[in-house]
């Protein structure tokens, strides 16, 4: 049996990997990685080079997703990674820690005298984020065959463009992604370091967390059309002001939000026409509701739509309520996340075990394969932000966990 000694992960070089990886696609304002853009083939380029140096090949599958695999054997592979797209003005951690961390576990595999048991693989997960067309863990969620590719079809970035114009110019057809399932036979496990996003662990002064499950989202599109009309000259009681009905259902939105235990987000509001000599005719609202309890969120959502029907009624406003996107609260193989507590322990003391309430592709790939995660801690808990950091020392214990639970993964007899 290899020795996992032999192949103990270079925590710093990760790190400066990270930071030479923030120095090529970011700007004063942020990461400039969001997904299908010449800032992510940037990233990629860069990751690809890194791969390079150690001699490992590399492929895309038909959902865009990157993978580089150290052969070793015929037994089912074990997966790392995470996603180096970003949102816009995003943290230079955010996804991008989690694929170079991997990428320390394969090279330090590759570098020692060691073959590890069996093949050890590298995937970036293709717009993790979401950030540009709504729908999160493309790429993941390809590979685990819950992505539909006709309801994203007609999706469109802030500009207009569509879904599938963008992927096809990324040489990525829409209707073979699920093909990525097909590499799903070759992976046994999958693993993935991260920070929190979230104030939890510095404030528990904690280094790391194993990580049990992720929550449940729905993701749902709200338009309140009413009637566009002068603002100087509808008096107040003839109004049919779809912007109202919006703000409104956003104020109810957080207090159900509240008195359910979850979050609620609503995070884009676009109002037609638009301009300040008129009655605003029709309301776009994006909201997103999280909670760990599949009942709860259920809940929540039937709650927001019955309000959101009372207010538009109020106002003497329609309403149409499009679903963007949804996935049930998600939890990880026991086994691992028992794993990632051992070494999270042995590693910077910690006992703590926590649900993400942000999404994962590890929830995806959790759907058709044993998964779990570590957290290291978020500065302030800031993330999708200039300001997302975290401390180089814990950085380092979270890396070097990280690394040395794939080697305990490795190590055990049948898995």
């Amino acid at each position: 049996m290899a020795d996992p000694g032999d192949a103990l992960i270079d925590a710093a070089r990760a790190v400066a990997d990270l930071r030479e990886l923030a120095n090529r696609t970011g700007d004063d304002s942020g990461a400039q990685r969001l997904c299908w853009t010449e800032g992510w083939g940037d990233a990629r380029a860069f990751l690809i080079e890194l791969v390079d140096e150690i001699g490992v090949g590399h492929e895309l599958d038909r959902a865009g997703n990157l993978w580089a695999t150290l052969d070793s054997g015929s037994r089912p592979a074990l997966a790392l990674g995470s996603h180096l797209d970003s949102v816009p003005d995003g943290g230079w951690l955010d996804g991008a820690l989690g694929v170079m961390a991997a990428l320390g576990v394969l090279r330090a595999w590759a570098e020692s005298s060691s073959k590890p048991s069996r093949p050890i693989a590298l995937v970036d997960w293709a717009d993790e984020e979401g950030a540009r067309f709504g729908r999160s863990l493309f790429g993941s969620s390809a590979f685990a065959g819950s992505l539909d590719p006709a309801a994203v079809a007609n999706a469109r970035d802030a500009d207009g463009e569509r879904l599938e114009e963008v992927l096809a110019a990324n040489a990525v057809r829409l209707d073979r992604v699920l093909e990525a399932g097909a590499r799903r036979d070759r992976i046994g496990q999958y693993l993935e370091l991260h920070i929190e996003q979230g104030p939890v662990l510095e404030a528990e002064g904690l280094g790391a967390a194993a990580v049990e499950g992720c929550v449940g989202i729905e993701r749902h599109r709200l338009r309140f059309r009413g009637q566009a009309s002068h603002a100087g000259t509808t008096p107040m009681s003839h109004r049919r002001d779809a912007g109202l009905a919006a703000a409104q259902a956003a104020l109810r939105i957080e207090a159900i939000a509240r008195e359910r235990s979850g979050v609620a987000t609503t995070g884009s509001l676009a109002l037609r026409p638009g301009i300040a000599t008129a009655v605003p005719g029709e309301a776009e609202l994006l909201v997103d509701l999280r909670h760990g309890d599949s009942r709860a969120l259920v809940e929540m959502l039937s709650a927001v739509v019955a309000e959101a029907r009372t207010i538009a009624a109020s106002r003497d406003c329609g309403l149409e309520i499009e679903p963007v996107w949804a996935i049930d609260p998600t939890r990880f193989d026991r086994a691992l996340v028992d794993a990632a507590a051992e070494v999270v322990e042995e590693r910077t003391d910690s006992t703590r075990r926590m649900v993400s309430g942000a999404l994962h592709d590890a929830a995806e790939v959790a759907r058709v394969l044993p998964a779990a995660m570590v957290f290291v801690p978020s500065v302030a808990g800031i993330s999708h932000a200039k300001e997302e950091d975290t401390s180089d020392e814990d950085l380092i214990a979270g890396i070097e966990a990280f690394g040395a639970l794939a080697n305990r993964v490795l190590a055990r007899p049948g898995s």
